[in-house]
């Protein structure tokens, strides 16, 4: 990592740290580095910095440091850090702004597979209303260059029943107000 003045790190990065509080609504600098967010989160055996660290370095100013890091994209969102937090830190919205930075500083080194994740869930909702399981996993394939990626399940699945020969979703009523949803979502620019 090299050698880091953390005093003008702070310094310089202390509007960044004021915007995540401000932005998740939880003061990061309250916490005091129990770990119990970290002890809890199932995702540390890929993460790069725990929760816990991660917090720890943007009390610390280390804001580039942060948006590079893996751990931000291996979160899963799933709000046991949240949970488990005795300061009330609202730990698994300030990874979620943080994912926003990383991607409006262009950080998305590890975000690859992530992003493409979430545009073909995406996709999908915005195509059929719900959420159509194979074009899903098929537009996901076909982002990530992996189009035969998990071709071994499709027979197995389908002598069982559990996936018809030509998968045709069937679009819910209400898709035309998700579409709308989505146009306002675009005209707000969010």
């Amino acid at each position: 990592m090299g050698e880091l003045d953390l005093s003008q790190a702070l310094e310089e990065n202390r509007s960044f740290v004021d915007a995540v509080i401000e932005e998740t609504g939880s003061d990061i600098r309250q916490c005091y580095q129990c770990a119990k967010c970290s002890g809890g989160c199932p995702g540390t055996f890929a993460m790069d910095y725990l929760p816990n660290q991660i917090i720890r370095m943007l009390m610390l100013g280390m804001v580039e440091e942060v948006l590079k890091s893996k751990t931000i994209w291996v979160c899963m969102s799933c709000n046991t850090c949240t949970t488990r937090c005795i300061r009330d830190i609202d730990v698994a919205a300030v990874m979620d702004d943080l994912r926003k930075e990383a991607i409006r500083h262009g950080y998305t080194e590890h975000a690859k597979n992530v992003i493409a994740c979430n545009n073909s869930f995406l996709w999908t909702v915005h195509s059929w209303g719900r959420l159509f399981d194979a074009g899903m996993l098929m537009v996901y394939n076909m982002k990530t260059s992996n189009p035969m990626k998990d071709m071994q399940f499709a027979l197995p699945m389908m002598m069982k029943g559990k996936s018809p020969m030509i998968p045709i979703p069937h679009k819910i009523k209400g898709a035309k107000e998700v579409k709308k949803i989505f146009e306002k979502i675009k005209q707000e620019g969010k």
